[in-house]
């Protein structure tokens, strides 16, 4: 999302690369077309998060960002156009000549549905200078590759054309999009029925919330997260501020979701919605921690799942119903999706149901290590000579449930490095690993993290914090709120 003080103005004036951007797209026949499917795909969100982690390799490799026009941007826009076209996506970059950072935006579509009919969805796929914007805005970004490469795989009968669109220059001032938007004939604006928008939906303390809620346009989106009793908001934070914006200009109906950016949840929104009020919904926007460890699986999940609902229901010929989601990927029984499943989450109460080196667990505040929650916590390591010590409990994730670990850390060493990493603690789900930590990601307070358990639905799987530190200079890392929670 682009921030309060971005630039709005921008003139547009290219040939364009498709229909609705310089050419007339002919009306294509769905190669070897299948019925379409009662219910809308259920959108596997560990596929949304490994997109997310190419984007993250991408920023790291690329001096620690994919702001439009650098390196990082580039190799965004490719990995995400060799996707779509081994897919079978007819694929096109569109230069914006008149970006600050002259880049491509990428636009992608299925072949099939009449070409006067057309649904689209979009996503800036620009992060700002200071960041990875692994949730501003990949998340936005790999929630639309994967819904693209389902509907591929589905291949069902369209009722309508879809569209998908990857743009630049939206931190500058939805640039990539207004070129776009500005350059439709009258036809072209005429032939998108609506625009959809994804702008930052995975946000770690997010919410719920729906670009134009009441409208015609927002219906299907509403309607999943209504039959989640999700009771979703208007995104009033978003208002003029995403790519969206850029159709509105131009008289197209839009809608989107996004789960919020440097505004606040309320009282209320963590009375419904959970997380912490009177925090950011994303206290990593805009900075060099929007890594993958800023995300919300389950915010994350619902979205994606949101979008393939929002797919079917618009552009999919048959009947559409909400998709049997991965949560659940069955109808569990009553009360099995929900609630905490760890013994113990926050340590206070000692050592019960932990194993291992069970003395980590304890008050130590008065050694200047103070619990995140409460008074209990586990402080692995800090020793500053060679030890390795681990604690673990095994948990089952339900089958047809989706779960999500995360826990608070805090990180402090006194190793001077910033390239080595001497200690390390390793979080592994069974013989999986979910994220090795280091020296190198100390910081002062406690950081939250999220994975997904998505992969052991079904399973019982022991969770385990392993730690080893090497002969010389301490570093400390403090586990406190634990949780593996499931929907």
């Amino acid at each position: 999302m682009r921030s309060r003080t971005a630039a709005l103005t921008l003139t547009a004036s290219a040939a364009l690369l498709l229909a609705g951007a310089g050419l007339t797209i002919p009306a294509f026949a769905a190669p070897n077309a299948t019925p379409a499917l009662a219910a809308a795909p259920d959108i596997a969100v560990a596929n949304v998060q490994a997109h997310l982690s190419q984007l993250g390799t991408i920023a790291s490799g690329n001096g620690g960002t994919r702001r439009s026009g650098t390196a990082g941007y580039t190799a965004s826009v490719a990995y995400i156009k060799g996707k779509l076209q081994a897919a079978g996506y007819t694929v096109a970059e569109q230069t914006c000549t008149s970006c600050t950072y002259r880049a491509n935006n990428l636009i992608a579509d299925w072949p099939g549905g009449p070409s006067d009919q057309i649904t689209m969805f979009g996503a800036h796929l620009d992060s700002v200078a200071a960041g990875p914007g692994i949730n501003d805005n990949g998340s936005g970004s790999a929630t639309l590759l994967e819904n693209a490469l389902v509907l591929a795989q589905q291949n069902p009968t369209m009722s309508r054309h879809v569209r998908f669109a990857w743009w630049a220059g939206e931190e500058q001032g939805l640039q990539g999009s207004k070129f776009y938007a500005n350059a439709l004939t009258s036809a072209q604006r005429t032939q998108i029925k609506a625009y959809y928008n994804f702008d930052m939906v995975g946000s770690p303390n997010g919410g719920y919330f729906i670009n134009h809620i009441t409208s015609a346009a927002a219906a299907p989106m509403k309607a999943y997260w209504d039959s989640l009793s999700l009771q979703p908001e208007e995104n009033t934070e978003g208002a003029g501020r995403s790519d969206d914006y850029s159709f509105e200009q131009v008289g197209i109906p839009t809608s989107g979701y996004a789960a919020g950016a440097s505004a606040r949840k309320t009282s209320s929104q963590a009375s419904k919605w959970g997380g912490t009020a009177n925090s950011a919904y994303d206290s990593c926007y805009h900075q060099a921690c929007d890594t993958t460890s800023n995300i919300s699986a389950t915010i994350l999940n619902r979205a994606a799942d949101g979008v393939a609902y929002t797919i079917w229901a618009t552009s999919v010929g048959g009947t559409t119903t909400p998709p049997t989601s991965t949560p659940p990927t069955s109808t569990p029984p009553t009360g099995t999706c929900s609630g905490q499943k760890l013994t113990n989450p926050g340590f206070e109460s000692g050592t019960t149901g932990w194993t291992g080196t069970t003395g980590s667990i304890g008050q130590w505040a008065s050694q200047g290590q103070a619990a995140h929650g409460g008074t209990y916590s586990s402080w692995l390591l800090g020793y500053g000579s060679t030890h390795t010590e681990a604690i673990s409990q095994s948990v089952t994730v339900p089958a047809g449930c989706a779960a999500t670990l995360t826990f608070w850390v805090h990180i402090d060493s006194a190793e001077t490095t910033t390239t080595s990493a001497y200690d390390k603690l390793t979080v592994t789900a069974g013989s999986t690993t979910l994220v090795t930590l280091s020296n190198l990601n100390k910081a002062s307070g406690y950081t939250q993290k999220s994975y997904s358990l998505n992969a052991f639905a079904g399973q019982t799987v022991a969770l385990k914090f392993s730690g080893t530190e090497d002969s010389s200079l301490q570093t400390s890392f403090v586990l406190d709120d634990l949780a593996v929670t499931v929907s």
